[in-house]
């Protein structure tokens, strides 16, 4: 039976493995693109680099709707079929415009996916072990990552100046391979019993995911939606805790700067004196090191807990990011200035990267878990599209702020992430060892 439930988790979780690998494959082609079609810096940063994240953007406020109303693992294969007309699309794209149209299609995956994945992996989770499972979400994302800087690299040189159509378009086979698995996977049991009524089916479900505690679960469900009938606001006083708390997560996540660093990983290496191809190859490095501190994190959620992994993550940004910044401004040696870059890869992946979709799926109740999600997610969404779009109008070595030397926005960042140690000392609960339905009363009392 616990089987079946990591089956699921897993199957669920691949949705991360595409929005890992849909965000970070534009890295090798960003500029054989900006060659090609010759764009502008503004341009290539709102069409070319961020719009699908404006789709994610769109695809994360709206994703609550189908995800409540049609319910999860609908959700979830539609968002499958998106991520296969977008990787196809955008490799045969004969224009800039069509490409954009393209990668905002695949944005609308990724943001739809960041809502329902974790809801669902949350809601057929035990309280023991659902900060692992929904980690897992996370763990794909930087597989996915790594898979596409990888693919990437294998790729340069494969079919000459198209190299970048097949960086692009070989996406559509893991589309095809998560869209059949996740046919798979059973209904939210909380979904069910919320939204169709269904007593048996969800308690059939949770007699699967732990069948001694599978009538306690049925109950604590029934009045903790027994007690939310009355319609109320998403935005009602009562829910103001849980919303600045998924709000605040998600705005430290981007002001870290991990998608500037991600995205522009090449850019930013060769910048500090790597050649090219070396640029490339040790942004396979970034994307090996994610990995391996996400599984850190992956083991010790559950163990120490989300806040002590947030502490220990925010002390990691603040001194990566600061060395960073100093060696851009002092010319220090390509190679030191790279260490302190995956010094802050390892810190996100053990701090924000382990925690953040799982405490966003954590802290709502469960009637307004699909429109929370939306909330942390449309959060976390914006200001990454924002800090995509205006990074070409500061490091553009030509027309840049900055040039060739972006000292002071590592120096931002570092500054950003004193504040969300601030936010996890004073306003961060522990979400570990307890039910959604305890942690609803606790963080949104009636």
């Amino acid at each position: 039976m616990k089987n079946k439930v990591l089956a699921w988790s897993l199957a669920v979780a691949l949705a991360g493995f595409l929005f890992g690998f849909d965000t970070v494959v534009i890295s090798g082609a960003n500029m054989p693109i900006r060659n090609l079609w010759n764009t502008s810096p503004f341009f290539h940063g709102t069409f070319i680099m961020s719009m699908a994240l404006w789709g994610t953007v769109i695809g994360s406020l709206l994703g609550g709707i189908p995800t409540d109303r049609f319910g999860r693992k609908n959700t979830l294969i539609w968002i499958g079929i998106l991520y296969f007309i977008s990787a196809v699309g955008s490799g045969l794209a004969p224009d800039p415009y069509l490409f954009s149209f393209f990668r905002f299609i695949g944005g609308l995956g990724v943001g739809a996916s960041s809502v329902a994945a974790p809801a669902y992996i949350s809601e057929i989770s035990s309280s023991a072990n659902r900060g692992k499972l929904v980690a897992l979400y996370q763990f794909m994302i930087v597989f996915g990552i790594l898979c596409a800087y990888i693919s990437n690299y294998i790729l340069v040189g494969f079919d000459g100046a198209n190299d970048w159509r097949w960086m692009l378009g070989v996406e559509g086979i893991p589309a095809l391979i998560y869209t059949i698995f996740v046919l798979g996977v059973s209904k939210s049991p909380r979904w069910l019993y919320l939204k169709r009524g269904d007593e048996e089916g969800a308690l059939k479900i949770l007699r699967i995911i732990d069948p001694d505690t599978a009538e306690l679960r049925l109950k604590e469900i029934e009045e903790d939606i027994d007690s939310g009938k009355n319609r109320v606001n998403f935005f009602s006083r009562r829910f103001m805790r849980p919303i600045l708390l998924a709000f605040l997560i998600a705005f430290f996540n981007q002001l870290s700067g991990v998608n500037f660093i991600l995205y522009y990983a090449p850019e930013l290496l060769e910048m500090a004196g790597l050649a090219a191809q070396d640029s490339l190859f040790n942004s396979i490095a970034i994307g090996g090191i994610n990995l391996i501190f996400t599984m850190v994190g992956l083991y010790f959620i559950d163990r120490l807990g989300r806040r002590t992994l947030m502490y220990i993550g925010s002390a990691g940004y603040i001194i990566s990011l600061s060395m960073t910044a100093w060696s851009f401004y002092s010319g220090a040696q390509p190679e030191f200035m790279l260490s302190f870059i995956l010094v802050f890869i390892a810190s996100h992946a053990i701090g924000q990267g382990a925690v953040i979709w799982v405490f966003i799926s954590e802290i709502f109740p469960n009637n307004v878990r699909a429109f929370g999600q939306s909330l942390g997610t449309g959060t976390h969404w914006v200001f990454a599209a924002l800090i995509t779009l205006l990074t070409p109008l500061f490091i553009d070595r030509q027309e840049g702020i900055f040039g060739d030397n972006p000292w002071p926005v590592f120096a931002f960042f570092a500054v950003m992430m004193v504040f969300q140690l601030l936010f996890v000392w004073r306003m961060m609960p522990e979400t570990k060892g307890k039910t959604l339905e305890e942690l609803s009363r606790e963080l949104s009392p009636h």
